[in-house]
């Protein structure tokens, strides 16, 4: 997050540690980037404990260390607490630049997120919403963070059943996504995985096959072909196999799933718990679990 200020009276003397909190918070979303997440846990733990002993606790430095530790949370399984951090970051930014902030818009996108990994989707609809009213009236309509808004939004809709209104978020923001940045991007790879999910859904194998391995192609090209990342493109592309039933393709996908997020997440993360559930079960397992 890259909100400035100006400074206040006296705050001179604390440029040195904001530095040193802002380049930690750099470096832990590095980590995180890579699938590190033991490591940017770490890293940005110490940047909020500096942060917060040096600073106070309702200092704007402490909205970055807490948006990414929420994120890196959020993807190791560590819900409860990253719904906090949120929460108290999105109070710093509110009370520092009002509501209406992209910062806000930020953190508001991180909860309805999160509320949607946890599977509440109802909880996920209201921030993820508010997120793209805040980001469309201070960016533009068409801009990329509001494209990423959307699909965010649409996997939530989608979530409550409106598959419909999901679609139309998704495509839009794969057209805007591929319009600013690039075909091999990486949103553009995250938007092809949820239409592809959508699609399988809905029953429609090929369509859902051929998005879901455009999705992990790019992953793979932009993150590296043992990130976990790839763990829940994997993890449906084996679905679809298994559907078909082929079973040693299905088995294999899911195999690398699991083993490209063991190392990276906790033992209850969703992706993991369902990769390894229908791993177990491929013979005699009831219907797919698209995740």
């Amino acid at each position: 997050m890259t909100a400035t200020r100006t400074a206040r009276p006296g705050e001179a003397r604390d440029v040195p540690r904001r530095q040193r909190v802002s380049d930690a918070t750099a470096l832990g979303a590095r980590y995180r980037a890579q699938g590190r997440y033991g490591a940017a846990e770490r890293l940005l733990r110490t940047a909020l404990a500096v942060a917060h002993g040096a600073l106070g606790p309702y200092d704007l430095a402490l909205v970055g260390p807490l948006n990414e530790l929420g994120v890196t949370l959020k993807y190791t399984g560590g819900f409860t607490e990253a719904e906090r951090l949120y929460r108290k970051a999105l109070a710093v930014v509110e009370s520092t630049f009002g509501p209406e902030h992209p910062d806000a818009a930020t953190l508001h996108h991180n909860l309805g997120g999160l509320a949607h990994a946890r599977g509440d989707f109802t909880a996920a609809e209201g921030p993820a919403r508010r997120a793209v009213e805040i980001r469309a009236k201070a960016c533009g309509p068409d801009h990329p963070d509001v494209a990423a808004d959307r699909a965010a939004l649409a996997a939530i809709v989608d979530g409550l059943g409106r598959p419909t209104e999901a679609e139309a978020l998704l495509r839009r923001a794969l057209t805007v996504f591929e319009r600013t940045l690039g075909p091999a991007h990486h949103e553009v790879a995250v938007t092809l995985h949820n239409l592809a999910a959508l699609a399988f859904r809905q029953g429609h194998l090929p369509e859902a096959e051929t998005g879901f391995r455009r999705a992990l192609t790019i992953k793979s090209s932009t993150l590296g072909p043992d990130h976990p990342e790839l763990a829940p493109t994997l993890h449906n592309l084996a679905l679809i196999h298994r559907t078909r039933g082929d079973t040693n393709e299905a088995i294999r996908l899911h195999t690398q799933a699991i083993a490209v997020l063991e190392p990276a997440v906790t033992a209850h993360h969703p992706t993991l718990t369902a990769a390894r559930r229908s791993l177990a079960a491929l013979v005699s397992a009831p219907g797919p679990n698209v995740t």
